[in-house]
């Protein structure tokens, strides 16, 4: 798709690139374009959620040759046609380093996966001092895992979901890795952000917390909760992936309710595009959301809009990093792994009937939070304040 809108010649021109996590580049992008800026999004390529992006590059499972080629023309247009590189998930336009066994090469015979390794190894992030050295404005947006390491949720966090991924989903190789290309990003970026809270421990201390701006809130009607208990709540719950989202509490929450015939309906929502998913998200009296991060996802956000209540573990040392305002607001349910039954056994029950009090709450919170036309009228500003910063060291010069 090409670029939606033609700015004029004083409009900042913005590139939020490569990838286009849980929507948010995209959502960002949009909103900015309502407030005069010349914003793009470019993404290599789609993944099953399907969000929408102004531009994909490629189609899924492209060899790593036209990859490549592609990874060096974003970076030559991003450097003729943009003032501001917005990075997304700690990535720049350079691959990142490659493990022999990635899927991207271990098709491919040895000699070719080694000759690829090295280079990747060896450009991984040397785009940033070009784009630095050539003016650009270079901002950063840590979305999870790519900041997230193992070993320091393990040290500092009682409950964290690396404990309850997969082998290898954290590694010492991996954590330490993060820590390097974190300093990188912090020798070269003009402004680093965290769409959750906890990833601000391991950020350099200029980081800062930016809220999900992923939806259009006027797309996003709210359908709310039930009133009375006449009707048998509906309980959803959407992964992305099991382990890091506590599913296996939520399933084992849900069972032993079921055996003591607690009346319900539960929805597991698994492998669908976004459109798709969406359609059930309109049907749900309570959302389950992750249970093991600390914070909710861009999902509760979405559920949220629609008036639902959310239930989620919210860690309380990590808010020392959110807004006052938004914490006194905050409409999240707190669980955790362990009072997950009870709470939502409590939430089916006895406090059924404040369901739709919640969700009406949480609706309210959304539009004061995450509103993507607010939080695009503070990125304009941070934008225009590293254009201004630019331009008054060359001034100097």
């Amino acid at each position: 798709m090409a670029n939606p809108r033609t700015k004029s010649a004083h409009a900042l021109r913005v590139l939020h690139s490569p990838r286009s996590v849980g929507g948010n580049p995209q959502g960002l992008a949009c909103a900015e374009r309502e407030l005069g800026l010349d914003s793009t999004a470019v993404i290599f390529e789609q993944n099953y959620f399907q969000y929408k992006a102004d531009e994909v590059l490629l189609p899924n499972g492209a060899n790593p040759l036209t990859v490549t080629v592609k990874r060096w023309q974003l970076l030559a247009r991003a450097l003729r046609d943009f003032d501001i590189i917005h990075f997304n998930f700690g990535q720049s336009f350079m691959a990142g380093k490659v493990a022999a066994d990635a899927e991207a090469v271990r098709r491919y015979p040895a000699p070719v996966r080694w000759l690829y390794q090295s280079y990747t190894q060896l450009l991984e992030l040397r785009d940033l001092p070009l784009l630095k050295r050539l003016g650009k404005g270079i901002v950063v947006t840590y979305q999870g895992d790519d900041a997230r390491q193992g070993d320091f949720t393990r040290a500092n966090f009682a409950i964290s979901m690396a404990n309850e991924v997969e082998d290898g989903y954290y590694s010492a190789a991996s954590d330490q890795h993060k820590r390097w290309r974190i300093a990188r990003f912090a020798d070269y970026a003009d402004r680093i952000f965290a769409l959750n809270p906890d990833l601000l421990h391991v950020l350099p201390p200029q980081a800062q917390f930016l809220p999900y701006s992923h939806i259009d809130l006027r797309e996003w009607t709210p359908v709310h909760a039930a009133t009375t208990s006449a009707k048998k709540p509906v309980v959803l719950h959407a992964p992305s992936h099991r382990g890091a989202k506590g599913t296996r509490f939520v399933l084992e929450a849900i069972a032993r309710l079921q055996q003591e015939g607690i009346d319900l309906e539960f929805i597991l929502v698994e492998g669908l595009a976004h459109a798709e998913a969406r359609k059930l998200y309109a049907q749900a009296d309570l959302l389950i959301d992750q249970v093991l991060a600390g914070w909710y996802g861009g999902l509760a956000v979405e559920l949220m809009a629609l008036g639902k209540p959310v239930m989620c573990y919210i860690r309380e040392e990590d808010l020392k990093f959110i807004p006052e305002p938004m914490r006194t607001e905050l409409p999240i349910i707190n669980t955790t792994p362990a009072t997950l039954y009870a709470t939502l056994k409590l939430w089916l029950t006895t406090r059924q009937p404040e369901l739709a009090t919640v969700g009406q709450r949480s609706r309210r919170y959304v539009e004061n939070w995450h509103d993507p036309l607010k939080i695009a009228a503070c990125m304009k500003t941070e934008y225009e304040a590293i254009m201004a910063s630019k331009q008054r060291k060359d001034t100097g010069r």
